[in-house]
């Protein structure tokens, strides 16, 4: 019989506020990371302060937020009304305080000021907020949410706001290094949503004056755009839209009160509803809404009294009400479209022409893609009940399991050797891995149809959930891991072609990364060190010193499974793979994978000869 455990007085523990937010960071800031990601914790504590400083240009106090990144420190300075000097410490330190509960001082923020800062408080080994107001200043100083320096208050001759600066704590966010491109990302969507607000980052300046209609500008090319964007606005809500001429799925930017919701919500589902109807109505056609929406690129903004997300990392709207006596979010969104979208349509009809003939266009497509849709469905559930080319993790065997795609990565591999090292060594809850069979097609210049048709690609597909956009991705990380020789390297390229020309939005949305593994072992009887550089081999050897054991790794299926599990576990290396916004997709494929080669062999020339030698030498 087993034996009872005791359930007494003792077992019950009241955590402080500090320690409840270190032993469940994910529950205020989502995943840790280590800054290879858009969503990780790092960007997360960034967004948090800088969420604070916007409130105080929405307020009206203060045009311009200084923000500085070096190395691991990161400060924040506005010129707002800075914190009553009196409640500094209590600001950021205390549960349930701030000044955002009086909604008519901040009516309509991003969130309350509960939990943001406190958060960035506990989880940093170093957290410092200053506070000038009423020409005077006042300090106060933590390490990992403990206070060890709070000084009185002094006269000063600064410009009243407050400045924030934190150093991430290593014991939290292991190995992080912060990437520029993303905190640009952050920033410019702030800009966008707050014309006539300078962000200073690095002492690099942005600032927008039209709007969402810049935010579309820069995530299209010029001659990407099927016509030019349509941009409309009123008190409370903003839309930007266009449609892509290459692109094939919907691509969709949402937004409430200066707040990214990446993962959409009501406000961006009525939306996509009302563009639909509204362009349904004027063409009096019941066209299928997937050949309406497929190639659109939009933007919405929208203002909500107090809203509701499903996370304190505010990705996902839950509000229904817009309040303030205003209609539902869907009532408010639809009268807004239907009347504005409407009426522009009208005023330009050959726009209007333009959109009907990509939605016809969308429609021939779709009819004669869906025969070989079905079969290649048919196919795919049968090679996934048949084959072990799918070996999935188990956070999908709950499908119902909220958010479970943000702990999920896919590994790609090729070959038997490599996909047996990672299956073997993987974390089954959280990773899964898909093998291909050789090398994958060129898709360059192909037609959607190749996709149902390659058996790769279809599989590939089916297992990512992206036949109808990325809306529905299982995998948060989709990763390609081949060898680090020019083999893997082709490999690599192909998938990344077969991406940018299908599915852009993976890439866009901060979801497709390349693994990087060790190219160097060097050990001795005691000590063992895995080396990514050249740099990092003669470190090793001089650490070692002796003659130690140096072994070139030359492909990943000669990495055990037992050495595998610390490159994929909690000290991953993931390489994002980003987009330059100054080159359309269709520029990028035509330079990698069309027919110039002398411009090509020159690039790779000028750029890979290092690594190639690097490979030759070893």
């Amino acid at each position: 019989m087993a034996k009872e455990t005791t359930y007494t007085e003792d077992n019950i523990r009241s955590l402080d506020w500090k320690e409840h937010i270190r032993m469940r960071p994910g529950m205020y800031i989502g995943k840790l990371g280590d800054g290879s990601a858009p969503d990780d914790g790092i960007y997360i504590l960034i967004k948090e302060v800088l969420d604070n400083s916007i409130d105080e240009y929405v307020m009206g106090a203060g045009k311009t937020i200084e923000i500085a990144v070096k190395s691991d420190q990161v400060s924040i300075r506005d010129y707002g009304r800075g914190i009553p000097l009196g409640k500094v410490v209590d600001v950021v330190s205390k549960m349930n305080t701030g000044g955002k509960y009086d909604s008519k001082a901040f009516k309509k923020s991003v969130g309350l000021n509960g939990v943001g800062t406190k958060a960035v408080n506990a989880l940093s080994s170093y957290f410092k907020v200053q506070s000038i107001r009423d020409n005077k200043s006042k300090i106060a100083e933590f390490k990992k949410g403990v206070l060890v320096n709070d000084a009185p208050e002094e006269q000063s001759g600064l410009r009243k706001g407050t400045k924030v600066s934190f150093t991430p704590d290593l014991d939290i966010f292991s190995h992080y290094k912060f990437r520029s491109e993303y905190v640009e990302k952050m920033i410019k969507n702030y800009v966008y949503l707050n014309t006539g607000l300078t962000i200073l980052f690095n002492g690099k300046k942005f600032k927008s004056e039209n709007g969402l209609k810049d935010l579309l500008e820069e995530n299209i090319a010029e001659e990407s755009k099927l016509f030019p964007i349509i941009h409309l606005m009123e008190d409370d809500i903003e839309i930007a839209l266009t449609y892509s001429k290459s692109q094939y799925s919907e691509e969709f930017h949402s937004f409430v009160n200066g707040q990214h919701t990446t993962q959409g919500g009501t406000h961006q589902n009525a939306f996509r509803e009302s563009v639909v109807k509204t362009i349904r109505d004027y063409f009096g056609k019941n066209y299928d809404a997937s050949d309406i929406r497929k190639s659109i690129v939009s933007a919405i903004s929208i203002k909500v009294m107090e809203p509701i997300f499903e996370s304190q990392t505010k990705t996902k709207l839950g509000s229904t009400e817009m309040g303030g006596g205003l209609p539902t979010v869907r009532t408010f969104i639809n009268d807004f479209v239907k009347r504005r979208l409407d009426n522009y349509l009208h005023r330009n009809p050959e726009t209007a022409e333009k959109i009907q003939r990509k939605i016809l266009q969308a429609e021939k497509e779709r009819k004669e893609l869906s025969g070989i849709r079905k079969i290649a469905r048919d196919r795919a559930k049968k090679a996934s009940l048949h084959n072990k080319k799918l070996r999935d993790c188990r956070v999908h065997l709950n499908e119902m399991k909220k958010d479970s795609r943000l702990d999920s990565s896919l590994f790609i591999t090729e070959g038997d050797s490599a996909s047996g090292s990672i299956t073997k060594s993987r974390n089954v809850n959280t990773q899964a891995v898909f093998s291909l069979k050789g090398k994958p097609l060129n898709s360059y210049g192909l037609s959607k149809k190749i996709v149902y048709e390659n058996e790769e690609f279809n599989l590939l597909q089916a297992a990512l959930n992206i036949e109808d956009g990325i809306e529905n991705l299982r995998y948060n990380n989709v990763v390609i891991a081949t060898d680090a020789d020019v083999d893997g390297m082709h490999i690599r390229l192909l998938l990344i072609t077969f991406f940018l020309q299908f599915f852009p939005e993976v890439i866009k949305e901060g979801h497709l990364y390349i693994l990087e593994t060790p190219l160097f072992r060097v050990r001795d009887k005691k000590e063992t060190f895995y080396c990514y550089s050249d740099e990092e081999k003669q470190n090793a050897i001089k650490k070692l010193r002796g003659k130690p054991e140096i072994t070139r790794f030359k492909g990943l299926g000669e990495i055990s499974p037992n050495e595998f599990v610390h490159f994929i576990g909690k000290n991953i290396r993931l390489d994002p793979v980003m987009m330059d916004k100054d080159i359309s997709i269709d520029q990028l494929l035509e330079f990698y994978m069309g027919k110039n080669t002398p411009d090509r062999q020159k690039f790779i020339i000028n750029n890979l000869k290092v690594e190639l030698d690097l490979i030759e030498e070893n």
